[in-house]
C-alpha cells in the first residue's frame, strides 16, 4: 500500500526543500561584481536550498567562531556566511591567500 506524499519523511525522498533568501553585506556585493557568471551561478545553487549541508572540499562549518558560521569553496574565493531561519547572509567574499586574514580580522570568536 503506497503512502500519499504526507508521508514523504519515511519514503527518503525530499519533495520540497526550502528556498533561502540571500542577503549580501555592502562589501560582498562589490566583490560579487568582480565573479564569472558560472561562479555566481555556483553561490546560488550552493547557498540557495542548502547553505548548511557541508561537504569535505565545498561547504565547511567553520569552528572555533560563532561569526561566519559557514565558508564555501568557489574556485579561489572563498564566501563566508551566516545561515539564519530562511535566510543567508554573505558576509564577505575574498580570494583564498586573504582568507585567514579576514577571519582573523573580522571573524567572532566564540
Amino acid at each position: 500500500m503506497r503512502k500519499g506524499l504526507g508521508h514523504s519523511a519515511k519514503s527518503g525522498y525530499n519533495i520540497a526543500r526550502m528556498r533561502f533568501e540571500i542577503i549580501l553585506a555592502p562589501e560582498a556585493v562589490q566583490d560579487l561584481k568582480h565573479f564569472k557568471a558560472h561562479d555566481r551561478d555556483a553561490i546560488e545553487m550552493h547557498l540557495r536550498h542548502q547553505p548548511t549541508k557541508t561537504s569535505r572540499s565545498r561547504i565547511r562549518r567553520l569552528r572555533g567562531i560563532s561569526r561566519p558560521q559557514y565558508r564555501l569553496r568557489v574556485g579561489e574565493f572563498r564566501v563566508f556566511y551566516d545561515v539564519t531561519k530562511d535566510a543567508v547572509e554573505i558576509l564577505a567574499i575574498v580570494l583564498k591567500p586573504e582568507a585567514a586574514g579576514w577571519l582573523e580580522k573580522a571573524g567572532s570568536k566564540s
